[in-house]
């Protein structure tokens, strides 16, 4: 039985990454190097150039220039998730042999590099994290107003408490999460393993924004008795569902299609948070030991490559030079970041402010120290 698990797998895979002998070309990865692009500039000192740079919308494709010229300022946000989703990307695996690379490629190729012609893990937080950053940036947007289509969210139809009552302004995760399904998911074509697997992985990715909210207040009253409090219901920080979707990598499923690789498609109804024409496919894990996975789980299909010297075929360059934690036992230790090849350690000056003082008025004045570190690198 694992054998045929096994031989599916291979088929898939090969299904999607040859045909006629020829590779096919990775699809939908261009409008993430807007993370290069859109940078706000409010320099007074400089009144000749403009205030935004806006990002070129040549990156994206016709459905996706449509949908964002018909919401002014959701290019922007998208721009903001891209690079949201990058610097989290690289925060959360800065200590693992794979960091999460980019490249300044914006003709066409993937800012992620090629990665993601591999169906594994690393390619599912990928996808997953960059469908969080655009649904979680463009709701936010929407509460602060730089979005013309969209307001402020509905808020709970829950009564409100004894001290404290609904106001302010929710974040419109409703808008973000619809927004990003039509903006992510456009470019998703076909019918084969992959599609499926990018798009359970960006809806992942989705509903761990939506389903994290919380609620925020603000106190109010003399002196700040806080007599009562208004309040709304606001998204985590895009650390923490950086932080869920990491759990998530790291319980990964490694995945075949069940039901013949089929979608089926769902009627919208409120106690599933499902909306219409929303696709839902059936993974079985390769292990039959381990439960299937949900709607928050990622998935993957290939196994990731062991990222230990350079792999041309992905662009990765390998380990040789990364620093490593010579006293640790885990994921960052040199044992492990340099595969057994061992490392040299070397020491350094580090020059930092220290024996800082604030004079009246309002100045601080700090010293140089200088302090002696030590540095281990992979060889």
């Amino acid at each position: 039985m694992r054998l045929v698990l096994m031989a599916l797998i291979m088929i898939v895979s090969l299904g999607y990454f040859v045909c006629d002998g020829k590779k096919t070309r990775l699809r939908g990865v261009q409008w993430w190097a807007l993370a290069k692009m859109g940078q706000a500039s409010n320099d007074v000192l400089r009144p000749t150039e403009p205030v935004f740079v806006n990002p070129s919308l040549q990156q994206l494709t016709r459905r996706q220039r449509r949908l964002v010229t018909k919401n002014p300022g959701t290019v922007l946000a998208v721009a903001k998730g891209a690079k949201m989703a990058i610097e989290e990307c690289q925060y959360q695996f800065h200590d693992r042999k794979w960091n999460c690379p980019t490249s300044d490629n914006t003709h066409g190729g993937s800012i992620f590099g090629k990665i993601l012609q591999k169906g594994c893990r690393e390619t599912a937080f990928i996808y997953a994290i960059t469908s969080a950053a655009v649904a979680h940036s463009v709701a936010r947007g929407c509460a602060e107003g730089s979005i013309l289509t969209c307001a402020c969210g509905v808020t709970s139809k829950q009564p409100s408490g004894r001290d404290w009552e609904w106001g302010g302004c929710s974040d419109n995760a409703k808008f973000g999460n619809k927004f990003a399904r039509k903006f992510v998911d456009v470019v998703e074509k076909g019918r084969d393993f992959r599609y499926m697997m990018n798009l359970h992985n960006n809806e992942a990715g989705r509903m761990h924004v939506r389903a994290n909210m919380a609620q925020d207040c603000k106190c109010h009253g003399m002196s700040g008795s806080c007599t009562i409090k208004t309040c709304w219901m606001r998204l985590p920080t895009f650390r923490k569902i950086g932080t869920y979707l990491k759990d998530r990598f790291d319980g990964a499923s490694r995945v075949i299609p069940g039901n013949a690789g089929r979608a089926t498609t769902q009627s919208g109804n409120e106690g599933s948070n499902r909306t219409p024409n929303q696709k839902r496919f059936k993974f079985i894990p390769v292990n039959p030991l381990h439960k299937p996975p949900t709607r928050k789980d990622l998935v993957y299909f290939e196994n990731s490559p062991d990222f230990c010297v350079e792999d041309n075929t992905i662009g990765f360059k390998g380990t040789k030079g990364r620093e490593c934690n010579a006293t640790s036992i885990g994921v960052d230790g040199c044992d492990l970041m340099c595969c057994g090849r061992g490392y040299k350690t070397e020491t350094y000056i580090h020059k930092e402010r220290c024996s800082c003082t604030f004079h009246w008025c309002c100045h601080v004045k700090c010293d140089t120290c200088t302090r002696t570190r030590m540095r281990h690198t992979c060889l």
